[in-house]
C-alpha cells in the first residue's frame, strides 16, 4: 500500500514506521491515523519487529487541530472511538514487539501514542507533555490508562493536572519509558534494540506481551494459570528445542522468530 502521511519500510525482518508530517510536527490526522493501523497490520504480517518514530525534529505533537474541521465542528468523542480506538488498539493487540524510537518532542496523542507501544527509547533531548488541560481537556488517546501504570498515580496525577514538560532523562527515571539515549547514539541504539528483537524467540515475545498486559486484569491464581498455558505453548515451539541446544552447546540461538 502507498503511504502520503507516513513511510513503512522494511529491512532484515524490521519495519520501521515513519510518522512523515514535519512541516506540522508529525500531528496526527484522520488520514495518518487510518494509515498508522493499516501499517501496523501490514508490519504485523510480515516483520518481527515494528519501529515506530517520526520526521523531523519531533515525534508526534497530537492531535492535528488543524485538520480541515473548525473546533466547533469536531466531535472529539467519536473521533476517539472511530479514529483513535482502533488505531491503539491495533497497536496494543500487535503479536510483534514494538519499539516507539521517540527523536524529539512527544505532546498529547502524540505521547500518548508512544507510550502505547511495548518499548519506548528516547533521545535524552525530547520531551513528554500531556498537553490537554492546556486547551481545557483531559488526557485521551489511552494516557489515563497508561500513565497510571507506567508512571504511578502520583506522577501520572501531576503530569495530567499540571502540562508540564516531562524531560526523556525524567521519564525513564520515573518508569515511563525504558531508557533515554544520547541524541547522538541514539539512532544507533534503537536499530540495536531491534536487531536484538527480530532475531529473537516470536512466539516467546508474543506470550510475554500478553501475560504482562493481562496482569492488570488477573488475581494471583489467574495470572498463574496464564503463565501455565502461554509457557505450554512456548515450550512446545522449536525456539525452545533450539534455545536449549544452542546453551548445550555454547553458541547464539537462531530462533525462527514467528
Amino acid at each position: 500500500m502507498d503511504y502520503d502521511t507516513i513511510e513503512l519500510r522494511e529491512t532484515d525482518g524490521i519495519a520501521v514506521l515513519t510518522l512523515n508530517r514535519p512541516d506540522v510536527l508529525n500531528a496526527l490526522s484522520t488520514q495518518m491515523r487510518a494509515e498508522i493501523l493499516h501499517a501496523v497490520r501490514e508490519a504485523e504480517g510480515s516483520a518481527r519487529v515494528l519501529v515506530m518514530t517520526g520526521a523531523g525534529r519531533a515525534f508526534c505533537s497530537g492531535q492535528d487541530l488543524g485538520d480541515g474541521r473548525s473546533v466547533a465542528q469536531v466531535n472529539l468523542e467519536r473521533t476517539l472511538r472511530d479514529e483513535y480506538e482502533p488505531m491503539l488498539m491495533a497497536i496494543h493487540d500487535c503479536a510483534i514487539p514494538i519499539i516507539a524510537a521517540v527523536n524529539g518532542a512527544a505532546a498529547g496523542a502524540g505521547a500518548n501514542l508512544a507510550l502505547a507501544c511495548d518499548v519506548v527509547i528516547a533521545t535524552e533531548s525530547a520531551v513528554f507533555l500531556q498537553a490537554f488541560t492546556r486547551i481545557g481537556l483531559i488526557p485521551d488517546a489511552g494516557g489515563t490508562y497508561w500513565l497510571p501504570r507506567q508512571m504511578g498515580m502520583a506522577k501520572a496525577m501531576g503530569a495530567a493536572l499540571f502540562a508540564e514538560p516531562v524531560s526523556a532523562r525524567q521519564a525513564s527515571d520515573w518508569g515511563m519509558i525504558w531508557e533515554a539515549v544520547p541524541d547522538d547514539a541514539f539512532e544507533e541504539r534503537w536499530m540495536a534494540r531491534a536487531r536484538h528483537l527480530a532475531t529473537g524467540p516470536g512466539i516467546a515475545y508474543r506470550n510475554v506481551k500478553r501475560a504482562i498486559r493481562e496482569t492488570y486484569a488477573n488475581g494471583l491464581e489467574a495470572q498463574l494459570a496464564l503463565e501455565a498455558r502461554l509457557q505450554g505453548e512456548a515450550g512446545r515451539s522449536r525456539d525452545f528445542a533450539e534455545g536449549v541446544l544452542a546453551f548445550l552447546e555454547k553458541r547464539p540461538a537462531r530462533f525462527e522468530g514467528r
